[in-house]
C-alpha cells in the first residue's frame, strides 16, 4: 500500500506510539492530557504520558498481553484510558472501546466477537458488567480498572488496579530494558490500530479495523486544512467508541500535539468548557441543538429589554454574520450593527458556552439543519460540518476557511476522491478506507466495489462548486406513491431546528402522503408550560397536553411552508402527525449509541400508531414495554391524540 506510506514515513513517525515518543523527546513539558479530579485540573505533560504508557505496556506483557491481542476499554474520558490504547498498540494489539452506557448484555456480542482476553475499565460499575458476562466470554483472563473507589472488597485474582499494573511494568522495564523499544519498532503502518464497531443500525455491529497510516492520513489531512497546532485544546467527552472521538481526541492530538481535557463527569461538561475554553471543539448535531435550546430557554425567562436586543441582534447576525466570519464584503453599517452586537450579544454568548476560544468548532455524525448551522457561524463560532463513516476514520469531506456552505458537508479531503454512482450513492476512495471488517471477509467485500471505491450507504450528488451534499442514507430515500422524492432524514433536519422538538420520525415511502412521530424535549416545552402555568407530572401528561399538541403543529405547518419552495422536497409536506408517549431511547432498542434512529425496528414496534396515522384515526391506544436503568421493565399506556397539518399548494415554476 505504497499511497498509505508516504503520509509520515519519511520522518519514521508512522505508527502511534512512535509519534507519542517523539513528543515525549522533542517537547517533554508541554501539557499532553489534563483531567478534572475532584474539582481540580490535573496536568500530565508529554513525558509523563510517555512514562506512563511504556509503563502500562510492560505491566500487560507481564501479564501475557501479545501481538494481535484485542483489549476492551470501557469507560467516559479518562487520560488512562487513553494512554492504554497506545500502550497496546506499543505490544503490537489492537484497543476496542465499546459504549460505556451500554448494558452488560449489549457489551457481550462485541466482547465475544472479538475474542477479548484484557478488557480495561474506568470503575465499579464497568467491573460489574465484565463480571456479569464472565461466564459467557471464555476468552477473557484479565479485568483491569481505573477508578478504585468501591473496589476495596473486590478480591477476584483477575482483577487488577491500573496503578499496581504500572509498578509491574516498571519492573518488567528494568529487567527487560530493551523489550518495550524492539516491540514498538516492529510496529508497521499497515497493522490494525484500533477496533472500531459500527452502531448496528441494521443488525449486529461489525468491527472496522482501521490501520495506523488510515487514521494518521485522516488527522494529518484535517491537521493541514484547520492549522491545527501544539498550542490548541480539545475537551474529550464524547464516547471513545465514536469514530468522531478517536480522530480528534485521539489521533489529531498525537499528530499535532495539542492538549485533551477530560471532564470531571457527564455532568459537568459544560461548566468544564468554560473554564477550560478550548480552542477546538467537536460535537454532533444533538449537542449543538441541546446549546441552542438552552440559549433559547433562557431567553424566554429573560426581560423583555433583553429579549427585544437578543433578536435585534440575532437578525444582524443573520444577515451578515456568516459573511463577516468568511471575510466578504459587508457594508459599514452591517459592520457597525454587528460589532456591538458582538459587544453586548454574540460575546457573551460565546462566553456562556465555553466557545470564546475556540478557533474551530466541528459537527458529525448526522445533518445537521442549515439553520442550526448559520445559527452558530452567524455569532461567530467557525463550526463546519465534515463527512465521513467509521470506515473512513469519519474523514471524507471538510470545509476550508472561507468556503462553507450551510447545505453541503465540504469538499474532498486531501487525498480523497469521490465518485457519484448510478443510482446516487457516494462512492470514496483514499488511504483512510478500513483494512477490514474483523472475521467478516463477506462484508469487507461487499463493502468495496471493483474499483477500489467504499460505498458509504449515502445518497447524495456534487455540485457546481465542488461541494458534497448528502440528501439521506441510500437505504432510506424512498419515493412516495406519485412518484416524488421522500427523504424521511431531510425533513426530520428541519424540525429538529425547534427547541421543543427532540426527535423525528417521518414515514412515507409508497404512501400517498407524509406522516410523522414527534418527541417533545421536556426541558424546553416544559419550562414553556410552567411559564403559561400548565401543570404537569411527567413526559407522557406534558406531551398529551393540549397546548403542547397545538405548540409542535405550529412547528411542522413552519416546515410545511418552507418545503413547498424547494421543489426536490415539496411533496413531502408532513399532512398528520402525533407526539409519542414516551422518548425514543437506546435502552429500548429504539436508538442506536450514537443516538440514530433504528427505523425498522420503530417502525415494527410502533405499527399500530403508523396504521392509525395512515387511516384517518383522531386517537389511538397504545401499551409500550420499557426498560428502566435498573434493568426492571414495565409498561407505559396512552391514547394518543393524532393531528392534521396545514399544507400548501406547490407552486410549478414556469417552462
Amino acid at each position: 500500500m505504497p499511497k498509505q506510506a508516504n503520509f509520515a514515513a519519511l520522518d519514521g513517525l508512522h505508527t502511534f506510539p512512535r509519534l507519542l515518543f517523539h513528543h515525549a523527546q522533542t517537547r517533554p513539558d508541554a501539557p499532553a492530557m489534563r483531567e478534572k479530579y475532584l474539582g481540580i485540573w490535573q496536568t500530565w505533560t508529554w513525558s509523563d504520558v510517555a512514562e506512563r504508557v511504556r509503563a502500562l505496556a510492560c505491566g500487560l506483557a507481564s501479564l501475557g498481553f501479545k501481538r494481535g491481542d484485542n483489549l476492551a476499554i470501557i469507560g467516559d474520558n479518562r487520560p488512562h484510558l487513553y494512554m492504554m490504547m497506545t500502550a497496546a498498540q506499543c505490544l503490537g494489539g489492537v484497543p476496542v472501546p465499546l459504549y460505556q452506557d451500554a448494558v452488560a448484555a449489549e457489551m457481550l456480542f462485541v466482547l465475544q466477537d472479538a475474542g477479548i482476553r484484557f478488557a480495561v475499565v474506568e470503575d465499579q460499575e464497568q467491573v460489574d458488567k465484565m463480571l456479569e458476562v464472565m461466564g459467557q466470554v471464555g476468552t477473557l483472563e484479565h479485568v483491569i480498572y481505573d477508578d478504585p473507589r468501591g473496589m476495596r472488597h473486590y478480591n477476584q485474582p483477575f482483577l487488577h488496579d491500573i496503578h499496581e499494573l504500572m509498578e509491574m511494568g516498571r519492573i518488567h522495564d528494568r529487567n527487560h530494558h530493551d523489550f518495550l523499544n524492539n516491540e514498538v519498532e516492529q510496529g508497521h503502518f499497515d497493522d490494525t490500530s484500533v477496533m472500531l464497531y459500527t452502531s448496528g443500525t441494521t443488525g449486529k455491529p461489525k468491527g472496522v479495523c482501521q490501520t495506523h497510516a488510515a487514521f494518521i492520513a485522516a488527522a494529518q489531512g484535517g491537521v493541514q486544512v484547520d492549522k491545527l497546532g501544539p498550542d490548541g485544546d480539545i475537551l474529550s467527552y464524547l464516547p471513545m467508541a465514536w469514530v468522531g472521538d478517536h480522530l480528534f481526541s485521539y489521533a489529531q492530538a498525537l499528530v499535532a500535539g495539542f492538549t485533551i481535557n477530560c471532564p470531571e463527569s457527564g455532568d459537568t461538561v459544560m461548566s468544564d468548557l468554560r473554564e477550560i475554553g478550548p480552542t477546538c471543539y467537536f460535537a454532533p448535531p444533538r449537542v449543538f441543538e441541546s446549546l441552542l435550546t438552552s440559549v433559547m430557554i433562557r431567553m424566554e425567562d429573560a426581560g423583555k429589554l433583553k429579549q427585544k436586543m437578543f433578536h435585534h441582534f440575532m437578525a444582524v447576525a443573520k444577515r451578515c454574520g456568516a459573511d463577516i466570519l468568511d471575510g466578504k464584503s459587508v457594508s459599514f453599517g452591517d459592520r457597525l450593527q454587528y460589532w456591538l452586537g458582538n459587544l453586548l450579544v454574540y460575546g457573551p454568548l460565546r462566553n456562556v458556552l465555553g466557545m470564546s476560544r475556540i478557533r474551530v468548532a466541528y459537527t458529525a455524525g448526522a445533518a445537521i439543519g442549515p439553520e442550526l448551522f448559520r445559527f452558530y457561524r452567524s455569532m461567530g463560532i467557525n463550526l463546519k460540518q465534515f463527512y465521513g463513516q467509521t470506515e473512513t476514520c469519519a474523514y471524507v469531506c471538510l470545509q476550508p476557511d472561507g468556503q462553507i456552505k450551510f447545505d453541503s458537508v465540504g469538499q474532498p479531503a486531501p487525498g480523497v476522491e469521490i465518485k457519484i454512482a448510478d443510482n446516487g450513492e457516494v462512492l470514496v476512495k483514499g488511504p483512510m478506507l478500513l483494512k477490514e471488517y474483523y472475521k467478516r471477509p463477506d462484508a469487507t467485500a461487499e463493502s468495496i466495489n471493483a474499483d477500489g471505491y467504499f460505498m458509504t450507504g449515502d445518497a447524495g450528488f456534487l455540485d457546481e462548486d465542488g461541494h458534497l451534499k448528502i440528501i439521506d442514507r441510500a437505504k432510506d430515500v424512498g419515493k412516495l406513491s406519485n412518484g416524488a422524492m421522500f427523504a424521511p432524514n431531510y425533513i426530520e433536519n428541519k424540525l429538529k431546528f425547534f427547541q421543543h422538538i427532540k426527535e423525528v420520525v417521518c414515514f412515507g415511502h409508497d404512501r400517498d402522503m407524509v406522516c410523522a412521530f414527534v418527541n417533545i424535549d421536556v426541558g424546553a416545552v416544559g419550562n414553556w408550560a410552567e411559564r403559561r402555568g400548565i401543570a404537569y407530572s411527567g413526559y407522557a401528561d406534558l406531551a398529551g397536553k393540549p397546548e403542547v399538541l397545538e405548540l409542535i403543529r405550529e412547528c411542522v405547518e413552519q416546515i410545511n411552508a418552507d418545503l413547498v419552495s424547494d421543489a426536490m422536497v415539496a411533496d413531502s409536506q408532513i399532512h398528520r402527525f402525533l407526539v409519542l408517549h414516551k422518548e425514543l431511547d437506546p435502552d429500548d432498542d429504539e436508538l442506536t449509541r450514537t443516538r440514530k434512529v433504528r427505523r425498522n425496528f420503530v417502525a415494527e414496534k410502533y405499527k399500530v400508531l403508523i396504521d392509525a396515522l395512515y387511516s384517518g384515526k383522531t386517537n389511538q391506544f397504545i401499551e409500550t414495554e420499557v426498560k428502566f436503568e435498573d434493568g426492571r421493565r414495565g409498561k407505559i399506556s396512552a391514547d394518543l391524540k393524532i393531528l392534521d397539518a396545514k399544507t400548501f399548494p406547490i407552486v410549478k415554476k414556469a417552462a
